[in-house]
């Protein structure tokens, strides 16, 4: 099975990945708005102007720490009225409402920059300015080659572990 953040069926991937190394991880949700989206969302997900975009915010917690400020914008053209919009949380995660919709993920891009939090970072995360971000963005795109989704995952350095990639080579 491919990456169990981006492929349905693969259930609760941040509980599970906590649970291989022993721990519990759980999740809280911060919010979920339809909003008029940066420049940044707006290129990675293809948007034009006044386009909007579904955003959910949640927070990532490993034995009750806060670990991670994960925020996914989705194109509200096909997610407002789906549980995308809803301030709940969703059985089978965000993949399976993509998957329901046609949207499975196919490609995805990502990209791995640090820096140090702002002031809204360490106050969800109980950290200090001193204690770099990795920031995480990832772009999925649908068989069409349109995006679906783009994520911007904020961790805290120390308290996560090693981001690791796998790679295909393909003769």
């Amino acid at each position: 099975m491919g990456n169990p953040y981006v492929v349905a069926g693969s259930g609760d991937a941040w509980k599970a990945e906590a649970a291989a190394g022993g721990r519990r991880g759980t999740q809280r949700l911060l919010n979920v708005a339809s909003v008029t989206p940066g420049e940044d969302v707006r290129a990675a997900l293809a948007l034009g102007e006044g386009e909007l975009a579904v955003v959910r915010s949640r927070l990532m917690l490993l034995d009750d720490v806060p670990v991670e400020i994960a925020d996914s914008f989705y194109p509200a053209s096909f997610a407002a009225s789906t549980p995308l919009a809803a301030p709940s949380k969703i059985k089978g995660g965000a993949v399976a409402v993509l998957a329901s919709l046609g949207r499975s993920a196919v490609s995805v891009s990502e990209s791995l920059t640090a820096r140090p939090p702002d002031a809204s970072e360490m106050d969800i995360l109980r950290i200090s300015q001193t204690q770099p971000l990795l920031v995480l963005t990832r772009v999925s795109r649908d068989k069409t080659g349109i995006p679906v989704e783009f994520a911007i995952n904020r961790m805290v350095a120390e308290r996560s572990k090693p981001v690791e990639y796998h790679l295909r080579v393909e003769q």
